[in-house]
């Protein structure tokens, strides 16, 4: 059943302020990235373009927010025992950097198929990298199985609400520099980070108009959206290898995705790797596929957005040479 309006104002409301007190928690330990704007957008839109840069962030992406908070709020006995996390690449690194800096021994389990480049910014933070699974939700419900058996406390990338609150950091920070901002595009895998950032801000502006943006090959969330349930369903391989694969049935992120997106996007591969080959050849600096999602989203609503205050949150830069040199060379 869906929420109804007061519901729905009420998860929207405490999830704000968890992303609230998660913000004064994380500070000393993540960076404030910058907005940045590109006049080639604003001309192809015809729109106040700003990119909120989490491809700058420590470990490259704005999974360190949500591991950091989750680490930090752990009662000292969790902490003794260790940590287990699942993820296609991102969130593990993050954890493994959170991991590192706050001295908890901890595992990561990975898809087979995870990018060489967040392979390797994994065990850059020493991380202890386990392979399993086809699929990110396989490897989660693993994860999940052996911290149970090993008495290890598992960090979900997206199925709670602190990782949730920390992702919605990001929101903090883009209604602290850009107030005014009325339509934000975000990738969505397992929807930590639009749960966050639509929450906070649409805890500021109900009218803030939130975009979900997913792959095509990978649309699950908002298929499941659109059904009014968690679907089951295959992913096929993209660029978006961050927001690729199934989510748990019983995922916190749902009802609040339900009551924050205003519309998903669906973008096909080509029109993925055109967003990253505009955005990268622009601003001279790579990003990842998850992060050109979003971009190829907001182009591709681009002629209902004059005129409007618009922030991209460019989720990660980690991406393997292999497919850089794909896009950069048109073959996508």
């Amino acid at each position: 059943m869906p929420l109804t309006r007061s519901e729905a104002t009420s998860l929207v409301a405490k999830t704000a302020a968890r992303c609230g007190q998660a913000a004064d928690r994380i500070r000393p330990y993540v960076r404030n990235t910058e907005l940045a704007t590109c006049a080639a957008f604003d001309e192809a839109v015809g729109a106040d373009v700003y990119f909120k840069m989490e491809n700058r962030q420590h470990s490259g992406s704005f999974k360190i927010r949500g591991a950091f908070n989750r680490l930090l709020t752990l009662t000292p006995q969790q902490r003794s025992a260790g940590c287990v996390t699942a993820s296609s690449g991102n969130h593990g690194a993050a954890v493994a950097c959170a991991l590192q800096s706050l001295a908890i021994d901890g595992v990561i389990f990975v898809p087979k198929h995870t990018s060489s480049a967040k392979i390797e910014a994994i065990r850059a933070y020493g991380g202890d990298v386990r392979f399993f699974g086809e699929d990110g939700l396989d490897t989660e419900t693993y994860a999940r199985d052996f911290a149970d058996r090993e008495g290890l406390f598992y960090v979900s990338p997206y199925n709670d609400h602190e990782v949730i609150a920390g992702q919605g950091t990001c929101g903090t920070e883009i209604e602290s520099a850009l107030p005014d901002v009325d339509t934000v595009f975000v990738a969505v895998g397992g929807g930590g980070l639009v749960s966050g950032v639509g929450s906070v801000l649409k805890a500021r502006n109900p009218d803030t108009m939130i975009y979900g943006c997913q792959p095509q090959a990978s649309a699950v969330m908002a298929h499941s959206v659109a059904a009014g349930r968690i679907v089951d369903m295959e992913s096929d391989a993209t660029l978006s290898d961050g927001t690729a694969g199934g989510i748990e049935q019983d995922a916190v992120t749902f009802p609040i995705v339900r009551a924050v997106v205003d519309e998903f996007v669906v973008v096909s591969e080509a029109e993925i790797a055109a967003g990253m080959r505009l955005f990268m050849g622009s601003m001279d600096e790579s990003i990842e596929g998850a992060a050109g999602v979003a971009v190829a989203a907001m182009l591709k609503q681009r002629s209902g957005l004059a005129d409007r205050k618009i922030a991209v949150i460019i989720c990660g830069g980690n991406i393997s040479g292999d497919d850089l040199a794909r896009v950069n060379s048109g073959a996508v």
